[in-house]
């Protein structure tokens, strides 16, 4: 990993649909240097996938929260595989801190919260979530 590599990375997280030779260009590099080196970093897995960033309103899904979940520890692996499992949570995280997971989920309207909410309380294992609503996305993507 060097700071061509870097820069590449940065500038297909930016975009990652961004053409091999528009990176080149700006890089000052031969456009079959950038493409050796997208598929070296593909194989390395340190691009580990391309993915979308949607307006989460527009397709239907008015709440997007972050949720802590803290779970009795002789039931950690259990509650880590069912949060797994619902479509509504994006991302799961074990984490440090106030909570030992930190879920993104997305849902319809504040009813579909809730009632996610109480499924995941009512998990076996879990002692407490605390739920928090994003308003505004300051800086980056979700």
């Amino acid at each position: 990993m060097d700071k061509l590599d870097l820069n590449i990375i940065e500038i297909l997280s930016k975009n990652s649909r961004t053409p091999f030779m528009q990176i080149a260009r700006k890089l000052k590099v031969s456009e079959s240097t950038i493409r050796k080196r997208v598929s070296n970093l593909e194989k390395s897995g340190v691009i580990k996938k391309y993915s979308l960033v949607v307006d989460t309103n527009r397709i239907g899904f008015e709440n997007i929260a972050l949720i802590g979940v803290d779970v009795a520890s002789e039931k950690y692996l259990d509650v880590a595989k069912k949060l797994t499992e619902f479509n509504e949570i994006k991302y799961v995280a074990s984490s440090t801190g106030d909570h030992m997971f930190m879920l993104e989920v997305w849902t319809r309207n504040g009813d579909d919260l809730r009632a996610l909410s109480d499924k995941i309380k009512g998990l076996e294992g879990v002692t407490r979530i605390c739920p928090a609503i994003i308003k505004d996305t300051l800086k980056g993507s979700l």
